[in-house]
């Protein structure tokens, strides 16, 4: 009698891992270092008070640079806070 060749078994395919499902918080998205800055500068200025037309022209720039991402108009206004909150610090260090 003859011998029937075997065959090998089919090769099993491997199963994706699955990945548990764990909750992950959502990522914020990048904040440019000029819009944090801007920011930050007139949260400052709110605090001290002082150079209401300046927060509105920084309010202002914030919004044109989020819509078209100039920052012309930012650094701008963020030489003028500089100065002001530097004359400021002069007259009230612990202030500023």
């Amino acid at each position: 009698m003859a011998k029937k060749p075997v065959k090998s078994p089919a090769k099993k395919v491997a199963e994706p891992v699955k990945k548990s499902m764990t909750s992950s918080k959502p990522k914020k998205p990048a904040v440019n270092p000029i819009e944090k800055t801007s920011e930050d500068v007139l949260k400052k200025l709110k605090s001290l008070k002082i150079e209401y037309g300046l927060q509105g022209d920084i309010e202002w720039c914030l919004g044109s640079y989020r819509n078209d991402k100039n920052p012309v108009g930012l650094y701008a206004m963020l030489e003028k806070a500089l100065l002001v909150l530097k004359d400021s610090a002069a007259k009230n260090a612990k202030a500023v």
